[in-house]
């Protein structure tokens, strides 16, 4: 089974997979999508769309499990963060993958044991539990890689009850 996680930008986009046999991860790999270099909205939304369809098509995953909005001060932001995430949706729609959601606490405390863990703590957890190499990656990857974990381990506890 391959779960796909992704922490939704507008700027830079984390995604992270995760490959399982049974109760077991035999592989876990993440990275970012920057849209950047595009300067109006309407361009990094269009290039957000084809980069995660791209990454959908290639790996094919079975589940998607996807950061939910938090509230913040500045409205402005939490529109484009919203444009962001209808892209994402949409994408992860078109490819018929079922979507489940997460809270940035719920993946906090599901990685780390601490809903109010820091970026670095959960980069730390991430890397620990993957072994992976260190690497320039935003912390916008490990977040990505974290959401999918939290789905994985939902998914192993409801398999052992």
């Amino acid at each position: 089974m391959m779960i796909v996680g992704i922490d939704p930008g507008s700027r830079y986009c984390g995604f992270g997979l995760i490959q399982t046999e049974g109760i077991k991860v035999v592989a876990a790999g993440c990275q970012v999508i920057d849209v950047t270099r595009e300067n109006s909205l309407g361009a990094r939304l269009r290039l957000l769309h084809s980069s995660i369809t791209d990454v959908l098509e290639e790996y094919k995953p079975d589940y998607a499990a996807v950061e939910s909005m938090f509230f913040q001060k500045h409205i402005k932001s939490i529109f484009t963060l919203g444009h962001a995430r209808g892209v994402i949706l949409l994408a992860l729609a078109e490819q018929n993958i079922p979507i489940v959601e997460y809270s940035p606490r719920e993946v906090k405390k599901a990685v780390v044991g601490n809903g109010n863990a820091t970026k670095a703590q959960v980069r730390y957890m991430i890397h620990q539990l993957y072994g992976l190499k260190e690497s320039e990656n935003r912390d916008d990857a490990y977040d990505a890689l974290a959401i999918a974990t939290t789905h994985f381990n939902r998914i192993k506890w409801n398999r052992s009850k």
